[in-house]
């Protein structure tokens, strides 16, 4: 590790703090009252529902606002706590500095860089995790505490410049995503001519619908409706000729996602019977409550996938609706209320809907196949205008964020002079 100045002192992370990991809780544990458990995912995503415990354990485990923590498992990050008093979950260290040696501003961009340094080593790509030796003895060079504020100063001023892109770009996409969801709502919905008559769909969540237009359940427009199994499966995708299974992730918001899948540890000839073919539509049965039921269509015959456990196989009566219409229906906000009423959990970070729930789901669909077909093309067209756009916002935010690690990295480490980090 590159040092501009000799007053740097080689250390290992596990001699820059006391690391407390959290309360083993157990979900027959969880309440509705107490005080919140802080789980990673209240730590990656704020607008996680947490869960609670009224209990009393030892007050170690409280956490309070402005506590440093890092989650070592699932998903690597370094955090500080913005909410109320909570208790600390376990596989996420509260951090109890060694002030005489870093500051806590300081140790927030270091551990920025070191834990996804970390998170590059992590075995398991679909549940990363670090161990006790790797964490602690992962080697920092730790520069004097005066210097510890020239680096905060400057990264805190280069950074905000950066995040402020980095938002800006996000916010375009946001837009983006909004803009096809309205589009693709008044497709399916209304269609594409805006001067046809009217009726009443009889229904509050759809309102007014084609006056031709037909309401059909899904089990009048399927031949088939498939859940598929748990088969033993590694945790890197599937080679070209090799079986995989899906991941949740391959259904993503109306458009499969081929590559969101995992290599099939053993395989036999009963397994292709959950395998895929073009014009399937796959909807999960299991999820978050924003995304269970997300649906999309398989665009070719992919023979060496399979259906998992949490996602449901539908064949259509092409006589009847087109594969793609249905998808996107599906993702819409209309049908997102009747999704949302049939969703069953014992929590609220984990729901499913049955095969029964999403036979009853309501369509409208226009009877002619040659509507249906125009619909298709014109959504088809809008996805790629949009995906052009969305593809090149995506890329600038990639490169902010890899520029954004690059600077932290270069600064923790010594590689920037403190003359050209004064501002």
């Amino acid at each position: 590790m590159k040092s501009s100045s000799p007053a740097w002192i080689p250390s290992k992370v596990k001699y820059l703090a006391n690391y407390i990991n959290g309360y083993p809780f157990k979900p027959s544990e969880w309440s509705d009252r107490g005080k919140p458990i802080i789980r990673i995912q209240n730590l990656t995503n704020p607008d996680a529902e947490p869960n609670f415990y009224e209990g009393e354990i030892p007050k170690a485990y409280l956490v309070r606002e402005g506590d440093l923590l890092l989650s070592w498992s699932a998903s690597l990050g370094a955090y500080e706590w913005k909410g109320p008093e909570a208790w600390l979950n376990q596989h996420i260290f509260k951090v109890e500095l060694d002030s005489e040696h870093v500051t806590k501003s300081y140790y927030k961009w270091l551990a920025e860089w070191f834990m996804e340094e970390l998170n590059e080593q992590a075995h398991g790509s679909t549940m990363q995790h670090v161990t006790k030796d790797r964490f602690g003895g992962f080697k920092v060079n730790l520069p004097p505490l005066d210097l510890q504020q020239i680096i905060v100063s400057y990264l805190d001023r280069e950074t905000t410049h950066i995040d402020t892109l980095i938002a800006e770009k996000e916010r375009m996409l946001a837009l983006l995503d909004e803009k096809r969801a309205a589009l693709i709502s008044q497709a399916v919905t209304r269609g594409l001519d805006l001067d046809v008559p009217l009726k009443s769909s009889g229904l509050d969540w759809l309102g007014d619908i084609p006056a031709h237009w037909n309401l059909v359940r899904i089990k009048y427009l399927v031949t088939e409706l498939t859940q598929g199994s748990s088969p033993q499966a590694s945790n890197t995708p599937a080679e070209p000729n090799e079986d995989g299974v899906l991941k949740l992730s391959a259904v993503s918001k109306g458009r499969f996602v081929r590559g969101e899948n995992k290599a099939l540890r053993e395989s036999d000839g009963s397994a292709q019977l959950l395998s895929l073919r073009k014009g399937d539509v796959l909807v999960t049965r299991g999820n978050t409550p924003e995304l269970v039921a997300d649906a999309c269509f398989v665009p070719q015959d992919e023979p060496n996938l399979l259906i998992p456990d949490l996602i449901y196989r539908l064949r259509l009566n092409p006589e009847k609706v087109l594969p793609e219409l249905l998808s996107y229906f599906l993702v819409t906000k209309e049908a997102r209320t009747q999704i949302r009423r049939d969703a069953r959990g014992s929590s609220g970070s984990m729901v499913k809907v049955s095969q029964e729930h999403v036979a009853s789901w309501i369509v409208p669909i226009p009877p002619n196949i040659a509507e249906q077909e125009k619909i298709v093309h014109r959504m088809v067209q809008v996805e790629h205008q949009l995906r052009s756009l969305s593809d090149e916002l995506q890329e600038s935010v990639r490169l902010l964020k890899e520029r954004r690690s690059t600077l932290i990295t270069a600064a923790v480490t010594g590689q920037i002079d403190a003359k050209d980090m004064v501002a």
